[in-house]
């Protein structure tokens, strides 16, 4: 089951199948989609989404779909992503275009942090971020979350963002490669 966060302006919900269409237009978008695995079809898109979902069920946890509470949109997803090869656990967000630039994806990370350590035990999270991705790098900045090292990921240069813990301190990790 995935739990129901809320913040200010979020909800920090399980996926609907109306979220389908959002989700799919945004995989279509070349620009929207560069930074989250690229632009594909929608039948891309729908495996991506089920792989999106199923990660709850292995994990037990994951990304929430984001719905404004002024309207009820679907606004993109933020939560808790480690799949199998990822460096390890992530804080994650994307957001669809017209919700951009008002801060929530700093909002949704943040619930979704606090659900982290204090739900899962979490004691530290990264956020992995292709450089030129300079949005999601002040995401992360304003979340206190500073670039430990970077790394070849996917072929992009790719920052590791070492997200405080609950004391708002930071301990990078010692580099083992």
């Amino acid at each position: 089951m995935i739990p129901h966060l809320v913040t200010e302006r979020l909800h920090l919900r399980a996926w609907k199948d109306t979220d389908f269409e959002p989700f799919a237009a945004l995989y279509a978008d070349e620009a929207g989609a560069r930074y989250i695995g690229g632009a594909c079809e929608r039948d891309e898109a729908w495996r991506r989404l089920a792989a999106t979902i199923g990660h709850w069920t292995l994990r037990g946890y994951g990304l929430w779909a984001l719905e404004a509470k002024r309207d009820s949109a679907f606004v993109g997803w933020a939560g808790l992503w480690n799949p199998e090869g990822w460096p390890e656990p992530e804080i994650g967000w994307t957001l669809v275009a017209a919700a951009r630039g008002q801060g929530l994806a700093t909002e949704a990370a943040q619930r979704a942090r606090a659900f982290a350590y204090d739900d899962l035990g979490w004691t530290t999270a990264i956020s992995l971020i292709s450089l030129p991705n300079q949005a999601s790098v002040a995401v992360a900045e304003r979340l206190g979350a500073r670039m430990e090292r970077t790394m070849m990921f996917r072929e992009t240069e790719t920052g590791i963002f070492r997200h405080p813990d609950r004391d708002g301190n930071i301990s990078f990790r010692r580099r083992l490669d």
